[in-house]
């Protein structure tokens, strides 16, 4: 009976991985595909180029597309983003975590039922919201709205913060030291897996996002990649699919390093997060 389970458990993991690779597998081989269609009669392509990838970054006559000032408004959004989401989520998980004030439960209820409800549900109130204040098509917008957004996944922080030893920031406090010290000087080397977690999330996150960043950005120029390769296959009449597919490639890299590189701290930090509440 066991046994069955065991191979019943392998077979289904093996079914997920397939469905979940396919897709990337047949993104990545597409790019190298000649022509433009997305159909082909086999899975490896017969003839193999790296066209696609040297027209996204050169103009042609019949179209330009600035997707190296795509990639850089994305990293540059990604990389603000990720600063201040992160910055946001620790602060207000060490004080939610250390700090005991008057409205500090109800506003965690209200933290934790507003983190149930899909971001893209206040689309037409962030639209109303930056149009009062001329941010619209600006990047700024999108980075405040990321930024804050992030903060209502401090809970994992807060965890975290919670399995930290109370002891240590009480010596500090007699030795003299200040709650800014302490958070910075004790609790933060202690959180380098919640730390990374929450920095790959953010920055994760405002990278492939693209719900917001049509709402808000307008002009091509300030386009992130989202919005510029979803353009490309927009028209009616387009078929550059494999264009398409060399340009998801390329955004995939970096998050694929980094998910590979912090992958350690990325396991700790969700199951010490996930230890206390």
């Amino acid at each position: 009976m066991k046994r069955s389970k065991l191979v019943l458990s392998y077979a289904l993991l093996i079914l997920i991985g397939c469905a979940a690779l396919y897709p990337a597998l047949w993104t990545l081989l597409s790019s190298f595909r000649v022509g433009n269609s997305l159909f082909s009669d086999t899975f490896i392509p017969q003839h193999w180029t790296l066209d696609h990838y040297r027209d996204l970054f050169r103009d042609r006559a019949d179209r330009s597309i600035p997707y190296a000032t795509w990639y850089w408004n994305t990293l540059k959004v990604a990389t603000i983003s990720m600063i201040l989401g992160t910055l946001i989520q620790l602060l207000t998980a060490y004080a939610f975590s250390r700090f005991r004030f008057k409205g500090r439960k109800t506003m965690l209820t209200v933290v934790l039922i507003l983190g149930m409800f899909p971001g893209f549900l206040a689309i037409t109130a962030l639209f109303v919201i930056f149009n009062m204040l001329n941010l619209l098509d600006t990047q700024w917008a999108l980075i405040i709205v990321y930024s804050a957004g992030a903060a209502l996944g401090m809970f994992v922080a807060k965890g975290f913060f919670d399995t930290i030893p109370r002891s240590l920031e009480e010596a500090a406090v007699i030795d003299g030291a200040s709650h800014m010290k302490i958070f910075t000087s004790i609790i933060l080397p202690l959180s380098r897996p919640i730390v990374t977690y929450i920095s790959l999330t953010t920055f994760a996150g405002a990278w492939v996002d693209f719900i917001f960043a049509r709402m808000i950005l307008r002009t091509p120029e300030k386009w992130t990649l989202a919005v510029g390769l979803w353009n490309i296959i927009d028209a009616y009449n387009s078929t550059e699919f494999t264009l398409f597919a060399a340009g998801c490639v390329l955004v995939a890299i970096p998050i694929t390093i980094l998910f590979m590189y912090t992958q350690r701290f990325l396991v700790d930090g969700l199951t010490a997060g996930a230890s206390k509440g």
